[in-house]
């Protein structure tokens, strides 16, 4: 049986990931209290139930602090498990609750909102550690149901490595466990014939790799990733993220991007992100 749990900050978009999900085919258990969790996946399973989502967040109060053991409980019995990790940044997450007009679930009257989410990463700090995390604020709709179906048709393997581009002015992201940043390499926004495209276009390939320092820095993150990426591994890691900057998000990070991936594919899992660009070119 496969298990996803989603989990993750309320607003973020678990509920838009479950719906995703529900449609593809997964049965779905919402807010399941966190020490029912063994117990649901084994009726689960002997009722012929292939793939299953569960949502755990919280709302299941002190339970959560059950949940590494019952997850440690489902891999040891060979359940395909994988956790999915919800967040976005606060001044996200407060327009969200200001546009639904929902009120947060640790909401107890002494609390301001902003306090209300930061409790709530904190309570979720460890689940967070554990599983596959997804920034959600710059996201729309479709393209983090895409991105979630792409988390859950990977084969099963002992680390996927998730390779993320994004523009400096619009924040890191969240997800990231490896940050480099290529802002000091030759800009191809500065030729106009180069600037509509993008790092995923040939003229830019071939603008940037004509640069030796770009080749150079290009070598230096590949062999950083491929010198710590087994000491990740025995971490018991499932997924790491590497995130590539650049001023706007466009060329520069999103050439390395691909560049890393395509070096990877093949050693282990690989996934692609693009953060800045349009929703039909950020997945690769």
């Amino acid at each position: 049986m496969q298990l996803i749990l989603v989990t993750g900050l309320s607003g973020s978009g678990k509920s838009v990931a479950l719906n995703a999900l529900e449609d593809s085919g997964y049965y779905y258990v919402d807010n399941l209290p966190a020490t029912l969790l063994p117990d649901v996946a084994r009726f689960l399973e002997a009722a012929g139930q292939p793939r299953v989502v569960v949502s755990i967040d919280v709302r299941g109060g002190g339970a959560l602090a059950a949940l590494p053991a019952q997850l440690a409980e489902l891999k040891r019995r060979g359940v395909d498990l994988r956790v999915l990790f919800l967040e976005a940044k606060t001044d996200t997450l407060i327009k969200r609750f200001s546009e639904t007009r929902r009120r947060h679930p640790l909401s107890d009257g002494s609390l301001t909102l902003t306090e209300c989410i930061e409790r709530e990463r904190g309570l979720l700090a460890d689940l967070a550690d554990m599983a596959h995390r997804l920034d959600t604020s710059d996201l729309g709709s479709s393209v983090l149901c895409n991105w979630v179906k792409d988390f859950v048709e990977l084969p099963r393997t002992a680390l996927t490595l998730l390779f993320e581009s994004f523009g400096f002015k619009h924040g890191i992201p969240l997800d990231a466990d490896l940050v480099f940043d290529v802002r000091c390499l030759p800009n191809p926004n500065y030729d106009p014939r180069l600037k509509p495209l993008t790092g995923r276009d040939r003229p830019v390939m071939d603008f940037l790799r004509a640069d030796a320092q770009t080749r150079k820095m290009l070598e230096d993150i590949g062999r950083f990733v491929a010198d710590w990426l087994p000491s990740f591994g025995r971490d018991n890691r499932s997924y790491l993220t590497v995130a590539i900057g650049c001023t706007g998000g466009q060329h520069r990070s999103v050439y390395f991007a691909e560049a890393l991936a395509d070096r990877f594919r093949g050693q282990t899992q690989v996934l692609v992100r693009h953060r800045e660009l349009p929703p039909g070119r950020r997945s690769g």
